[in-house]
């Protein structure tokens, strides 16, 4: 709409927002005076909200290089009494867990949430983490919206909560809260709150005397003691309806509970307790809660967290209560909960009949898997080919050399036609595994291949680890001048950030050579034929050699207006041989009646296609859409 802009628009408005811009203006109403994180969906949006419509507000909101820098910052600000925010989705949290573990220990002054984006299904994430236990760990309060207003309200609770304790918060969302999209009713917004004073505290601040330590953990556990009575004055937790089934919820699963519920025609007769506050486990409110209850049902994602504890509670209090959840009730423990699931799950519980599964109508045709494509355009498409090809120039098949992937748009590349990566698994990982190989008498030839904001990220001690200990291997470094997968945020190589902020571009290339590797190229993928000589030129050899595959993700140069005219097929010349779709899998091309055809709204101009096309039917020349 004309003028939106969630983080002025004056109290009392009503805003259609997704859960990430709540949480966002959330940290706007709190006095937000510091915000950073590091991209990951499903959490960027948070970030990004403040970055475009916080202008002129008062606030610092930028990308940090990884999660633990970004909470490393976020918790050196609010040491000094300022309003601090670090996002991450759950992965993230794994990064920054040592420094969020210390700060328990320190406590901060100014507010300081964090919030982690769990990904139950997983949508996008390599593990389906539940970042509770985390919570639990760190000896943290956690709290856990259902809603996007909830997401906007429990933010401006968090922060209060957090300076109540003098302890960080962690705001544990999932997906399905993160991206929906509701009305937020927006409260008013307090001044940013800064920098009010640092003193030398040791005692405090200083993890090297272990009396200190110790007297700091009987300060964290006496802390922690007294998040459930605050967040009571906050109204984190709450009882709807009555009866003597009783329905322990949070987060988005609250939202299933509530439909299944209506759906059974039991609305006011299921006492549903949703629980804002989730660690610690408000024991005291959830004994008040159930008493009376004969069945005790608990509906939560991802592991069965408040179940477990749940459990223990009652067998303290002497309960035989029953307590049906993951464990014991049939509720999947992996995997997204749905309506449907929840409302089956309820039905067997009290014995009713259970809804019949949804149908597919007969006759009906099943959609192919279409896993998911690089873009069109794209530079990794060109780098992977490049590599196959300088395997085949070497004599070397595919099978023969193994090859570290990393995270990135580039994990692709595992699917066919390319079929490049064998590993994906944490940020960094390629480099370290890959000398991990080498490391266990493996002979021939290997290759890491990491993106550009990953190699800032984490890549960084792993190159350091095996130029040290001069291990052979090469790394591909794919520079497309973006943190591309995750919404195309800044990287330390750019010389402005998303606010207009100006920094210093850092050099990957000065990077590696100031660890110390010798041998070093650039190349543009594009250059096709380049490409695959430096490949071939530097994958056999002594010590990690590096070549850094530099050119723009497509999307942004079609976002910058360098779009190259689109390629079309002559259908004249066209056998329909398929050889442009199998060799580079670019989803701008398909067959259509026994044709090639390619869609010029998608097409890049890139050329690749014309390349392996036999009978010269693929030429420039198309009208860009």
């Amino acid at each position: 709409m004309a003028g939106f802009n969630p983080l002025k628009a004056p109290p009392g408005s009503r805003l259609a927002l997704m859960g990430n811009e709540a949480i966002a203006r959330g940290a706007v109403e709190a006095g937000v005076y510091v915000a950073t994180g590091y991209p990951g969906t499903p959490s960027s949006e948070v970030v990004e909200t403040l970055q475009r419509y916080g202008g002129g507000l008062g606030f610092y909101a930028e990308w940090a290089v990884n999660e633990r820098v970004a909470f490393e910052i976020a918790l050196g600000a609010a040491i000094a009494g300022a309003r601090a925010l670090a996002t991450m989705k759950a992965p993230g949290l794994n990064v920054a867990l040592d420094p969020v573990v210390s700060a328990a220990y320190s406590g901060v002054e100014g507010g300081l949430v964090v919030l982690v984006a769990d990904d139950p299904g997983p949508h996008t994430t390599q593990t389906e983490q539940d970042s509770r236990w985390l919570a639990k760990l760190a000896k943290l309060p956690a709290i856990s919206p259902s809603s996007p207003q909830e997401a906007k309200d429990y933010t401006v609770a968090a922060f209060d909560i957090s300076e109540e304790l003098k302890l960080p918060v962690i705001l544990r969302t999932t997906t399905r809260v993160n991206h929906a999209v509701g009305e937020v009713v927006l409260g008013g917004v307090r001044e940013p709150k800064g920098f009010k004073e640092f003193k030398r505290d040791p005692a405090r601040y200083v993890r090297a005397g272990m009396r200190w330590n110790l007297e700091r953990h009987r300060w964290v556990n006496q802390q922690l003691s007294r998040a459930e009575e605050a967040a009571g004055r906050h109204g984190l937790n709450r009882v709807e309806g009555g009866g003597d089934t009783c329905v322990v919820t949070e987060g988005a699963a609250y939202n299933y509970v509530v439909e299944a519920v209506e759906s059974l025609g039991l609305t006011g007769d299921v006492r549903i307790v949703k629980l804002g506050l989730i660690h610690p486990l408000p024991s005291g409110f959830i004994a008040g809660s159930i008493e009376g209850c004969r069945r005790i049902l608990v509906v939560e994602e991802l592991d069965p967290f408040i179940e477990e504890e749940l459990t223990v509670l009652l067998h303290q209090a002497g309960s035989g209560t029953v307590v049906y959840g993951k464990k014991t009730g049939g509720l999947p423990l992996e995997g997204e909960l749905n309506p449907l699931l929840v409302e089956n799950f309820i039905a067997r519980a009290l014995g009713l009949p259970t809804p019949a599964p949804i149908q597919q109508p007969a006759g009906g045709v099943e959609a192919p898997e279409r896993p998911p494509p690089l873009c069109p355009g794209c530079p990794h498409r060109f780098t992977f080919i490049a590599l196959r090809s300088a395997l085949m120039r070497l004599g070397y098949k595919p099978s023969d050399v193994p090859v570290f992937g990393d995270i990135g748009c580039y994990a692709l590349s595992v699917n066919p036609p390319l079929g490049s990566i064998w590993t994906e698994h944490s940020m960094g990982a390629s480099i370290s595994m890959a000398m991990g190989l080498r490391l266990s008498g493996f002979k021939g030839p290997i290759v890491a291949v990491i993106g550009d904001s990953t190699f800032f990220h984490a890549g960084i001690p792993s190159l350091i680890e095996a130029v040290h200990k001069k291990v052979s291997l090469l790394v591909l470094i794919l520079d497309n001048d973006v943190v591309a997968m995750t919404g195309h945020q800044s990287t330390p190589a750019w010389s402005r950030t998303e606010t207009g902020r100006a920094a210093r571009s850092i050099s990957i290339v000065d990077v590696v050579k100031a660890i110390g590797v010798d041998k070093v190229a650039v190349v543009d993928p594009y250059r096709l034929d380049e490409a695959v000589e430096a490949i071939a030129g530097l994958l056999e050899g002594e010590g990690v050699r590096v070549l850094v595959a530099k050119h723009p993700c497509a999307l942004q140069e079609r976002r910058r207006a360098r779009r190259t005219a689109p390629y079309t097929v002559d259908p004249g010349k066209c056998t329909g041989c398929g050889a442009c779709i199998a060799a580079t899998g670019c989803p701008a091309i398909f067959l259509s009646e026994g044709k090639a055809v390619i869609a010029v709204e998608d097409c890049t101009g890139c050329g690749l296609c014309a390349r392996y096309c036999g009978f010269n039917a693929i030429k420039p020349g198309g009208d860009a859409a």
